[in-house]
């Protein structure tokens, strides 16, 4: 083999992983898909509801409706009154709880501390949580509960109110069982009493994604779809 010719395989070696590189960095862009949940339903035809969607940048297309999430007037752990604002244009990750709880709660809130420390400097993500207990959870019991899994002020939101428009909130906005299994022993039944689910939300109120509370490693991934639809606001 000539010297010329091996400079020239030599070089083609050299070459094509560094152009390889070059085009994956920069001739192609990544494109994230993140499923929506609980579309509407036609009720004629059982199946998913089409119509005009307006998308973030204005147009308006033919696709499916989904559900969103409805507008609510509950007390936070201040005992200010708030509604829906406080989750205009963010996303937000949800979940239902309540301060007596002493199973499957701990284990959620410990985990929402968790994600909120991960999204602690980026405004565009909060939390809510909601008491299924509001006869007993007033504003002084929330904010004590707030402070013991060190909640940040207008970061991770702690709300009562009306039993029945939480019920309602939780069972038609969220679609997760919530069923007041009353009182045993002196203590709130903790068995059916409410979902170990956190649901992610984005900034129109559709739900993105559904998580056991409970587990770390279904919460890393709400955290990386999180992260994969605050992507997908940058690019639109």
């Amino acid at each position: 083999m000539t010297a010329p010719r091996k400079a020239g395989i030599l070089l083609a070696t050299l070459l094509v992983p560094a152009l390889l590189y070059l085009f994956l960095r920069f001739g192609t862009e990544n494109h994230y898909v993140l499923p929506r949940y609980l579309p509407k339903i036609d009720s004629a035809k059982g199946e998913p509801l089409m119509g005009k969607v307006t998308l973030p940048d204005g147009r308006q297309i033919i696709d499916t409706i989904y559900n969103r999430i409805p507008p609510f007037k509950l007390i936070d752990q201040n005992g200010k009154l708030v509604d829906q604002s406080i989750v205009k244009d963010k996303i937000y990750v949800a979940d239902f709880f309540f301060t007596r709880c002493g199973t499957i709660c701990p284990k959620i809130s410990s985990q929402l501390t968790r994600v909120q420390d991960i999204f602690r400097d980026n405004p565009n993500i909060v939390l809510v949580s909601y008491t299924v207990d509001p006869e007993h959870d007033g504003p002084e019991q929330l904010k004590a509960y707030a402070r013991k899994y060190e909640a940040i002020p207008g970061k991770w939101f702690f709300l009562t109110g009306n039993k029945a428009d939480i019920y309602n909130l939780a069972m038609r906005g969220y679609y997760l069982p919530t069923v007041d299994a009353g009182v045993k022993d002196g203590k709130p039944d903790e068995t059916f009493i409410h979902s170990e689910k956190l649901v992610l939300v984005d900034k129109q109120g559709i739900v993105r994604g559904f998580y056991d509370g409970t587990d770390k490693e279904d919460v890393d991934r709400l955290v990386l779809e999180a992260r994969v639809l605050l992507d997908i606001y940058t690019k639109e």
